[in-house]
């Protein structure tokens, strides 16, 4: 008899679990690609860990349901680790999930799947399944937080241009001002131009002898 019930429960299983069997998914899984030289070897073990993930998914999805690890059968496992699953809704695995509700089950549970595996959606890929989009990523600093920095820095930045320059044109102005005062102390003459005609300055310091007068005062000196 328990061999009878046996015989019987494979044909069962068989019947339900096949490729392209009603409400079947397939599930290929890169693990090599994912981690490399840490990747783990895909045995009786992890198909375990697959069938409890895949229980608590369903009984997550649904708190009425009683889904246990046994009614999540597996089939067609190849090397390259890949196979089909169903989720049955008897003891007897009889009958089997509709597929809606494991799709929505999955979807709703993506992440938990992929965290058990330390894979991601292009690793641990349910073929059936659509992958669900990633919530976006929320920046760890506030957008307007970053906006008032920018504009406080070119505040600043045209603060320091001002002050560097208001300093440059001062020293241009100083530095002026003492070469004109060089010339002065050195008593240097300039020619001036008065009505086209050049006109030399008096040198204060060393005086100067108009030479016109200095003729005439020749010309009527006494002998």
């Amino acid at each position: 008899v328990l061999l009878l019930t046996l015989f019987v429960v494979t044909i069962a299983h068989a019947e339900l679990c096949k490729p392209d069997a009603q409400n079947a998914f397939k599930v290929r899984l890169s693990i090599k690609t994912a981690l490399g030289d840490n990747a783990y070897v895909w045995d009786a073990n992890e198909e375990y860990l697959f069938r409890a993930v895949v229980a608590f998914t369903m009984r997550k999805y649904s708190s009425k349901s009683t889904t246990r690890i046994s009614n999540v059968l597996l089939c067609n496992v190849t090397d390259r680790v890949s196979f089909w699953f169903v989720v049955t809704d008897s003891s007897e695995n009889v009958t089997t999930v509709p597929g809606s509700e494991v799709e929505a089950a999955i979807r709703m549970n993506r992440n938990r799947i992929n965290s058990a595996f330390l894979l991601s959606d292009k690793t641990l890929q349910f073929l059936e399944i659509t992958s669900t989009l990633s919530p976006p990523v929320e920046p760890s600093t506030p957008v307007w937080l970053i906006v008032f920095g920018v504009v406080l820095c070119l505040i600043v930045a045209g603060i320091v241009f001002l002050i560097v320059a208001g300093i440059q044109q001062r020293k241009k102005k100083n530095k002026e001002s003492t070469e004109g005062e060089n010339l002065e102390d050195k008593g240097e003459v300039t020619v001036t131009v008065e009505n086209g005609i050049p006109c030399e300055t008096l040198d204060l310091k060393a005086g100067h002898i108009n030479g016109v007068f200095a003729a005439d005062d020749e010309r009527f000196t006494s002998l």
